[in-house]
């Protein structure tokens, strides 16, 4: 799986195979493929161990990236 931006081309809207994954598949030049779009989520993400740290000390560092955040 890869994740690639549409952008528009004339009248449609395309999406890029990276050289790398169209090898791997062995994929041909105008073969027939299944593309199953779904939206990716850009934004970060803490897995859930990192949140569960995070939520653990939050309440002793708050204060400090408080006063850091008013600088």
């Amino acid at each position: 799986m890869f994740t690639q931006s549409i952008r528009k081309s004339g009248n449609s809207y395309v999406i890029t195979i990276p050289k790398e994954e169209f090898d791997r598949l062995g994929l041909q030049d105008g073969q027939p493929v299944y593309v199953h779009i779904t939206p990716a989520e850009t934004r970060p993400v803490l897995r859930p161990d990192l949140r569960d740290a995070l939520d653990e000390v939050w309440p002793e560092i708050e204060p400090g990236l408080e006063y850091l955040r008013d600088r």
